[in-house]
Parts: structure tokens; C-alpha cells; sequence
């Protein structure tokens, strides 16, 4: 545990402190930025019937592309370093003669890396207070679309270590990741245009996720989703950890 510990807090610093990250979260603060000035625009001028798809935050949450086409390329950014960056430096020989675990490797990596997700949501808090003040908040609503973000950002990121950990180059690394969160938009996008199996494309789908949280609907079924995701991928991580010692 404290091995894990030590790896994440490095891990955390070493994000904070590269230019990486500071124009991620700049991009990324700036895109929800323009996206929130749009919906709460749009809503202005509108009759609303007070349900609560009627608010900006509601649609923030998950209801438009505009969530999620960043993402494609955020959170790629966040992860090609993890353990790609190690490998390409040949200091994770190094890393892994001291005592420490594949395991504690991975899980400190992969922490280090939520702490910064966290941290690129925690600004948007800023929607929350602002939407407040000029109409009713549902403070559960909001919550459970932090959840949902949560959520879905857990095998996001898990996703993204993997590729991570299988890739000894950081733009390959990035370029993997990209493509199987891109994979996984057009199933969401597939669970529109769909006849057949859409329940599947639905329960698949990040857009269904969001509908669901971003409404105040905690589905439990998208919770085992996300556990299942990010455990495999991070089981599979370790396992690439473990060959390539084997290898190596």
C-alpha cells in the first residue's frame, strides 16, 4: 500500500508539472467554458416546462456531442505517458528492481491519473453555483452526474493505461487509446440508428450512461459496467507488466 502510495504521489507531480497537462486543462476548461455559454444562450430564449432536461446543466451532463468529442483526444493525452513513457526510457527496468509489485505499479499510475480527471472536473462546479443563481439546482441531479462521470471515466482512464502499458512510444500509446474510445462513440452513436439490439448499444453506449446520470437515474447495470471495464483493463495491464519483466 504505501509502494502505491509513493508511485501515485510521484506520479501526481510529475502530471502537474509537465506543459501537457497545464494545456490540457486549459483546452479543456476553455471548451466547457463555451459549451456551458451555449446551452445557458439557448435556454434564455426559451419556454421551458420545468422538468429537468429544462436546464443547462442537465444538457452540460452528457446530452451532446460536444461532451464527448474532447474526450477522444483529452484523455488520451492524460495516459500515453504512464507507463509508455517509462518503457521508452528503459526506466522501468529500473523501477521495477526496486521492491514493488506490477500491481502497485499499475494501481499508482492509474490513480495519479484519476486524481488528474478529478481534477479537470472539479472547475465545472463553477456551472453549478452559476445555474443556481439565476434558477433551481436539483443538488442530487448534479451529483449523480458526477457519478456517471466518475463512472465512466474510471475505464476510460483504465482503458487508457493499458494502452499505455502494451506500447513502449507515447504517441502510439495515444493513437491506441483514441481508437478504442473512438470504438466505443460509434456504439453510442450505432444505439441511434440501430433497429436491432439497441437495449445492447444502449446499455454499451457512454451516451445512454449520461442520459441516464446526468437525470438523476443512478442505473446500477452502468455501474458494473464500469467496474468490469476498469478491472479487465487494468488486470490486462498488469499482465503486460508482468510479460514484458518475463522478457525483459
Amino acid at each position: 500500500m504505501r509502494a502505491t502510495w509513493t508511485i501515485l504521489r510521484r506520479e501526481v507531480y510529475a502530471l502537474f508539472v509537465s506543459p501537457m497537462a497545464w494545456v490540457t486543462l486549459t483546452v479543456w476548461l476553455t471548451w466547457c467554458g463555451f459549451q456551458f455559454f451555449l446551452l445557458a444562450s439557448w435556454f434564455t430564449g426559451q419556454q421551458l416546462s420545468g422538468g429537468p432536461q429544462d436546464s443547462p446543466l442537465t444538457m452540460f451532463f452528457g446530452q451532446t456531442t460536444l461532451f464527448y468529442l474532447p474526450l477522444l483526444v483529452l484523455v488520451p493525452l492524460i495516459t500515453m505517458r504512464l507507463l509508455a513513457e517509462e518503457q521508452s526510457r528503459g526506466t522501468i527496468e529500473l523501477l521495477m528492481t526496486a521492491p514493488v509489485t506490477e500491481a502497485q505499479v499499475v494501481i499508482g499510475k492509474y490513480g495519479a491519473a484519476m486524481v488528474f480527471w478529478l481534477a479537470m472536473w472539479l472547475p465545472t462546479g463553477l456551472y453549478v453555483y452559476l445555474t443556481s443563481v439565476y434558477g433551481h439546482v436539483d443538488l442530487f441531479t448534479v451529483l449523480t452526474s458526477y457519478l456517471g462521470i466518475l463512472g465512466f471515466g474510471a475505464y476510460y482512464i483504465a482503458l487508457g493505461t493499458l494502452m499505455s502499458a502494451l506500447s513502449k512510444n507515447q504517441i502510439v500509446a495515444a493513437l491506441l487509446t483514441f481508437f478504442v474510445l473512438a470504438v466505443l462513440f460509434m456504439v453510442s452513436v450505432a444505439g441511434f440508428l440501430a433497429d436491432e439490439h439497441r437495449d445492447l448499444f444502449a446499455y454499451l453506449s457512454i451516451w445512454g450512461h449520461m442520459e441516464s446520470f446526468s437525470r438523476g437515474v443512478v442505473d446500477s447495470r452502468y455501474l458494473v459496467f464500469d467496474s468490469t471495464v476498469t478491472a479487465t483493463a487494468l488486470a490486462f495491464a498488469i499482465g503486460a507488466l508482468k510479460l514484458r519483466r518475463l522478457e525483459g
